[in-house]
């Protein structure tokens, strides 16, 4: 009885075991849980930013220790921009803007070269990397209508802006009419013009689309037009603005003394031949070459004083004298580019006052300027004269519609003027 008692026990024992063994399974055994590592650069990034204006004499050397910044990182910085735009070429009151990250590393910088880019420089994987981005202006179409009232720059008003406008109208027109002595008051002008916004704003003027000038009677017509991937100004007829030579050497000036084969001569007290034009300008005005060509002279000639002689295609040649200074960039046996200042307006030599002496030679023999006859611009070929007209057209009605005494309307672009560059 005994031995049974003690096997019954050891039946149990061993059920009870079996029993709790099948209650652990691979399913059901739970593992420590595991604990993140938290690292101390895995915070978020939280940024700054540093915003001013260029003072005077102030470089990016003294902004970066100014606000701690590390020093080291302008130099990559510096280098990175050397080929888009150089961080030394800075201008007073021009903007910038610097974002750095919560440990002070720069992360981006902004600098405002001009009205028209903006220079980016961001930070790469592998160091900075610059760029040049255009400021995203808003275009529209600008009527204006003006008449000319004692002179071409106070009839557009004041401010930077219509005094470029003033000078680009007269640069357009450059080869046939001078603004300074052929304009009359009551003429009229006629603009079409894109007007550059931002942010709702009026910032700028951009290109001239068309424009209408009436010069003492005489309708001139200009509209710019895209040929050969340069854009340029042509008549109603498709033919070019541009020719050999410009009207006038410098701009917003008179005539104070004519082409003459007897002229009193003021400071010799005597009559003699005067085989040139004096235009009357302050000191320092900017004296462009009329036409492409070749330094031939370039100094001191007598009377003259200082004295730069160009030599032009086909025998022409043009003289520059009393002037004041010589450009640096002018030497004998320079070429020049028609338009490039080349001097400024002085009184060197036989001269009573500030004016430029001009002269025009034809095969070394001295012709009135203002009597020459310029040769006829470039044309738009047969395979684009379609789209001018187009364009031509709608430019016609614009002008049309735009009426004076001073007149300014504006609409948004849409598109229709196609031919832009």
């Amino acid at each position: 009885m005994k031995k049974i008692f003690i096997g019954v026990l050891l039946l149990i024992a061993i059920f009870l075991a079996l029993k709790n063994q099948s209650t652990f399974s691979p399913e059901t055994v739970k593992s420590e849980p595991v604990i993140p590592t938290v690292h101390e650069n895995s915070r978020e990034t939280i940024y700054s930013e540093i915003k001013g204006s260029i003072k005077k004499g102030e470089t990016f050397f003294n902004i970066f220790k100014k606000y701690k910044l590390d020093i080291s990182e302008l130099f990559q910085i510096r280098e990175a921009a050397a080929d888009v735009h150089g961080l030394r070429e800075l201008h007073p009151g021009q903007q910038y803007k610097i974002t750095v990250d919560n440990n002070e590393k720069v992360n981006s910088l902004e600098y405002r070269i001009n009205d028209d880019a903006v220079l980016n420089i961001t930070r790469t994987g592998s160091g900075f990397y610059a760029r040049k981005i255009p400021i995203p202006y808003e275009k529209k179409i600008l009527h204006i209508g003006r008449v000319i009232k004692d002179n071409l720059i106070s009839s557009f008003g004041e401010g930077r802006e219509n005094l470029i406008l003033a000078l680009e109208l007269s640069d357009i027109f450059a080869w046939d009419i001078d603004l300074s002595t052929d304009i009359r008051n009551n003429d009229t002008v006629k603009i079409v013009v894109e007007g550059l916004y931002l942010d709702g704003a009026f910032k700028k003027y951009g290109d001239i689309q068309s424009v209408e000038f009436t010069n003492n009677g005489q309708v001139y017509k200009a509209h710019r037009f895209v040929n050969n991937g340069i854009a340029g100004y042509y008549n109603d007829n498709g033919n070019s603005f541009k020719k050999a030579f410009l009207k006038a050497p410098l701009n917003f000036r008179r005539i104070s003394s004519y082409y003459s084969k007897s002229r009193f001569h003021p400071i010799l007290k005597s009559y003699r031949s005067h085989h040139g034009l004096d235009y009357s300008a302050p000191t320092g005005t900017p004296v462009s070459a009329i036409g492409d060509g070749k330094i031939v002279f370039r100094g001191n000639k007598g009377g003259y004083g200082r004295l730069i002689v160009i030599r032009h295609p086909n025998g022409y040649e043009t003289y520059y004298g009393h002037l004041a200074r010589i450009s640096k960039d002018v030497h004998n046996g320079t070429r020049v580019n028609q338009g490039q200042v080349i001097g400024y307006v002085g009184q060197s030599g036989l001269a009573t006052g500030p004016h430029l002496h001009y002269e025009v030679r034809i095969n070394h023999k001295s012709v009135n300027p203002l009597a020459l006859k310029m040769p006829s611009g470039e044309s738009i070929p047969d395979s684009l004269m379609a789209e001018f007209r187009s364009f031509r057209n709608q430019m016609d009605t614009e002008l049309a519609s735009i009426r004076t005494p001073d007149f300014t309307f504006a609409r948004k672009m849409n598109g229709t003027s196609s031919n832009k560059l």
